[in-house]
């Protein structure tokens, strides 16, 4: 009961007030944050075990799949109980370990889900400029190596954000008008200088959504260039629609991604709860759609998923 009755001046606490201004609000907001959530785990676990159970998608493509899968769970999951916790019992408090402890999960889990759709859009370029050589250059032993190396990059990126703020001295307000412990909504919680955490991660939001975004670019440049080679149209067609999914995944992450990050550090005339919404968003709808995308765009895995969903 005493995370009821938490106050700013415990010292080892933050208060997570929720949408603040819609406060009344919580419990029909929770519906939807609810529903998105269960889908969003519902269609990812149903991925991950078609996959695990069929043989014939034991492949890069797939296996890349599970990857995206794996961070779609896990992102809502950092976020999404301790929200309904507020709406639903209005336990509010959270440890500042804790508080740090999430914001670090959620952005290496982020940037983990940026780097899985650079790898996607190199097997893309591979399986469309290089079809011949794309079971050698594209192995599973090869994609689980680029994973761990895109986990690495991760962690090394986003741990110095949580050492920073940790050596930081604290506001008598710990009160955080969120629903998460998102890294700006905690810089704000210094009293200390806070220029290196903000210049630090102005520059790591630029640098990994630039360097990725080039990549992936770069990439669909000569995926285009290859495909206006082909003289068929029927080819034509068939290797921009592989190319589909991807593409749909790739927009529903990075443009609220990226159009939530700029409202928050360049909007100061938006409304809080607006950024709020607008964060969450960010974190529940690409999870819930990802599967949902490559379930309908990709024949393979719509024919197998059939297979177990529609038993009787």
């Amino acid at each position: 009961m005493s995370a009821f009755n938490l106050t700013p001046s415990d010292s080892s606490t933050f208060i997570l007030t929720g949408i603040p201004g819609l406060e009344a609000a919580h419990i029909w907001i929770s519906i939807p944050f609810s529903i998105f959530y269960i889908i969003s785990l519902m269609g990812n676990f149903t991925l991950l075990f078609v996959v695990g159970m069929e043989q014939t998608m034991h492949k890069p493509m797939y296996l890349l799949l599970c990857m995206l899968a794996i961070t779609d769970i896990t992102v809502p999951t950092i976020v999404v109980p301790k929200a309904l916790c507020i709406f639903w019992f209005n336990l509010k408090g959270i440890t500042v370990g804790g508080c740090l402890t999430q914001m670090f999960f959620l952005h290496t889990v982020s940037v983990m889900h940026s780097a899985v759709l650079v790898t996607m859009a190199f097997d893309r370029y591979v399986a469309i400029c290089n079809p011949l050589r794309y079971a050698t250059i594209l192995t599973n032993t090869r994609i689980v190596k680029l994973g761990i190396v895109g986990l690495i990059r991760s962690v090394l990126f986003i741990l110095p954000l949580p050492l920073l703020m940790s050596q930081q001295p604290l506001c008598a307000n710990r009160i955080i008008p969120h629903t998460q412990c998102e890294h700006i909504a905690v810089i704000n919680m210094v009293c200390g200088d806070i220029t290196i955490p903000r210049i630090y991660s102005l520059v790591l939001m630029f640098v990994i959504n630039g360097f990725d975004l080039t990549l992936i670019a770069l990439s669909y440049g000569f995926i285009i260039r290859a495909v206006l080679r082909i003289s068929s149209k029927k080819s034509h067609q068939k290797a921009l629609n592989t190319c589909t999914a991807h593409i749909c995944v790739m927009l529903t992450y990075y443009s609220p991604g990226l159009f939530s990050s700029l409202t928050h550090r360049f909007g100061q005339g938006i409304a809080p709860h607006i950024h709020i919404i607008l964060a969450d968003i960010y974190l529940l709808i690409p999870p819930m759609l990802n599967p949902i995308i490559y379930g309908v765009k990709t024949k393979e895995l719509r024919d197998k998923g059939s297979k177990y969903t529609c038993r009787r």
